[in-house]
């Protein structure tokens, strides 16, 4: 399984997911501020993978810094949190990683600017293995969600190449699979991006897990026809209510799932919440270039001077959503009495 970052020294490899499924390329980040780019620049995407890659960046911060006074190393990491925090609004483990970094070194009281260096690096190490292993228990429980047989409908790109790996959605289907399931999958391509058509149904054929691309506009008409039997998709932020964001388009997946009676599932680890968050109004959506929307490939496609709309992500209330599949449980029929549950219980190590 290719992997979505790579550790070399004191530099940071991100795979180019803009030239997948063509091309396998790697960005080489020496600093913080090449990290910010790859984030900003969608060279690397994916909440999870977007929050470890920041935390990397802080660590090469600390590279930078490690000579400095212990007043300037601190000044220095909160420069580049406040950096790579800038880069995109939406997502919360971005937020959540730079954070955990931040808290690291405030408390790592009487030790010198080399140990905080240390100290960090072993943090987001720490952090890179916690996500393969948190993506691997939330998949384990939503895989006990899957029939024997099923016809998965998916959006965007919620798996290996979205978080350090394994993935979120597409970690079900994997464990799905490695049970020995009838799967197969409907990817949406995933407009204006194409995170479906590029990066999904690459991963699936690498797996050797069957995979149909479907446009965005059929999804619809499969569900009518009785072609699928579930949708799973990733988040990027929950607010406490349960409210989702995810990437534009799974709001109308969601409409139309329950118009079918069909169930609607969102996979997510518990950095993935927000729970200072009421509800997905107060979730900050990213707006992106409008070249996105006017150019494919590089070939404008739609004419000079047109308006465009390109927000990134939109919000799927909890009323549609069946079931929010986390490492430390299930939360079917998400509320936010459910969810304040949840949150009790991680306190409390449950």
């Amino acid at each position: 399984m290719v992997k979505a970052i790579r550790i070399v020294g004191e530099k940071i490899l991100l795979l180019d997911q803009r030239l997948l499924p063509t091309q396998i390329q790697y960005v080489e980040c020496s600093n913080w501020h090449d990290v910010a780019q790859a984030i900003k620049k969608m060279v690397v995407r994916g909440a999870p993978a977007i929050g470890a890659a920041a935390a990397f960046g802080m660590a090469l911060a600390a590279t930078a810094l490690k000579k400095s006074t212990q007043k300037q190393f601190l000044a220095g990491l909160a420069e580049a949190a406040e950096g790579l925090k800038s880069t995109r609004p939406t997502a919360v483990n971005l937020m959540w990683a730079v954070e955990r970094m931040l808290n690291v070194a405030r408390t790592q009281q009487g030790k010198t600017t080399e140990e905080w260096e240390n100290i960090l690096w072993a943090e987001a190490e720490k952090i890179a293995s916690e996500d393969i292993a948190v993506n691997k228990k939330l998949s384990a429980l939503g895989a006990e969600l899957i029939p024997q047989q099923a016809r998965i409908l998916t959006h965007c790109n919620a798996g290996a190449l979205a978080t350090v790996g394994y993935g979120t959605a597409l970690g079900i289907i994997r464990r799905a699979v490695e049970q020995n399931k009838e799967i197969s999958v409907f990817a949406g391509e995933t407009r204006p991006y194409l995170q479906g058509a590029r990066l999904t149904t690459w991963e699936m054929m690498q797996d050797n897990i069957p995979v149909t691309l479907i446009a965005d506009n059929m999804a619809g008409f499969l569900m009518q026809q009785r072609q699928v039997d579930l949708v799973i998709v990733g988040a990027d932020r929950i607010a406490a209510n349960g409210d989702v964001a995810n990437k534009i388009g799974t709001y109308s997946l969601a409409v139309l799932a329950k118009a079918h009676q069909i169930p609607f599932y969102v996979a997510a680890p518990i950095s993935t919440f927000d729970f200072t968050l009421q509800d997905g109004g107060q979730i900050p959506i990213e707006e992106r270039d409008e070249a996105e929307l006017t150019h494919f490939a590089g070939t404008r496609i739609a004419p000079d001077g047109v308006c465009c709309y390109n927000p990134a992500f939109d919000i799927t209330p909890a009323a549609l959503i069946t079931a929010i599949i986390t490492e430390i449980g299930v939360v079917r029929q998400p509320t936010r009495e459910s969810l304040m549950h949840l949150q009790e219980g991680l306190q409390y190590g449950v």
